[in-house]
């Protein structure tokens, strides 16, 4: 049997166990017990993904607080919900949820960039996912609205912390110092 052909027979509800059992690179998550299909991003999804990961690498590089990463890479929530955020911040402190093959547990901060496919998945099924399980602060980044809104979990639930659109500053309330100009990650495609 070819690796990259496994199939997974038609369910109610999916589980971790087979998600895992997916060819690696299969562009799904798992929402919700459900195999959601996230198509490859728009390219100025990317753009933005790269102007924004270059500000985190940057800060990462000169304040060594944890680990940055960058999707794909899952996320394990509960057996039910594994998700594949765009970029995500783990403190030196809590690296021990860093597995060979997944995130056992909630990032410090999430980064989600909106795209048409998954904007309904980001702002609703994951956002409650993420505030439930502690995730303390979560960037929605919209390029389509031109906004960054960003959240802190108090008390498991997300309060706004901060919103601009199109341009000013925004700053993480976790990541001492660490701020981005919005105009700089929404320039418009080359």
């Amino acid at each position: 049997m070819n690796p990259t052909s496994i199939e997974i027979p038609p369910k109610e509800l999916y589980t971790y166990e087979d998600y895992a059992r997916l060819p690696e690179g299969a562009p799904y998550q798992l929402i919700g017990g459900k195999l959601v299909m996230t198509p490859s991003p728009s390219t100025f999804h990317q753009l933005v993904l790269v102007r924004l990961l270059g500000h985190f690498l940057n800060y990462q590089a000169k304040e060594n607080r944890g680990t940055v990463l960058v999707s794909p890479v899952d996320v394990y929530f509960n057996h039910e919900e594994t998700f594949q955020p765009d970029i995500i911040f783990i403190s030196r402190e809590r690296t021990h949820i860093i597995e060979h093959n997944k995130i056992n547990g909630a990032p410090d901060l999430v980064v989600e960039i909106l795209s048409p496919s998954t904007a309904y998945y980001d702002l609703r099924k994951k956002y409650r996912v993420y505030e439930r399980y502690g995730v303390k602060e979560y960037w929605i980044v919209d390029p389509e609205d031109e906004t960054v809104e960003i959240y802190l979990n108090k008390d498991g639930r997300f309060i706004l912390h901060q919103q601009v659109r199109r341009q000013g500053v925004v700053t993480s309330a976790i990541l001492d110092g660490f701020k981005v100009e919005v105009a700089e990650l929404l320039v418009q495609m080359p």
